[in-house]
């Protein structure tokens, strides 16, 4: 049931992006999801999404080729390389969150204020797990 809702979900986010003039592949939630607004390391990227840097590297890759990130030098580490949301990302990300926003709201719908907050209750001890 779980796998189910999660697929019907992440379905729905990226249609709602996709809708909004984004065009991208559900896989590419992994960076997304990840991706801090200052930007993000590629291995801290991968780990956050329980991936191999060489499987983010490729999602990466194709979301530098869209326009979505680059690639610039960590100032912390000029060894390192950071993952930036471009302009672009950036509006893509928050046409996610608008989605996403949308979904919370038939939630509510259907289950009501409470039923709501118990299902986020119950999710959070679920990821409490990770």
């Amino acid at each position: 049931m779980l796998g189910r809702a999660y697929s019907l979900l992440g379905f729905k986010i990226v249609d709602g992006v996709v809708g909004a003039g984004f065009p991208q592949k559900p896989s590419h939630s992994a960076v997304f999801a990840q991706i801090r607004p200052e930007g993000s390391r590629l291995t801290d990227l991968a780990r956050g999404a329980g991936m191999t840097p060489q499987a983010m590297g490729e999602l990466v890759d194709e979301l530098e080729a869209m326009d979505y990130v680059v690639r610039r030098q960590d100032p912390t580490d000029r060894r390192a390389k950071l993952i930036v949301l471009t302009e672009k990302g950036r509006a893509c990300v928050a046409a996610g969150v608008s989605t996403i926003r949308g979904l919370e709201e038939r939630v509510t719908e259907k289950l009501g204020a409470r039923g709501h907050q118990q299902l986020r209750t119950l999710l959070n001890k679920l990821l409490d797990d990770r």
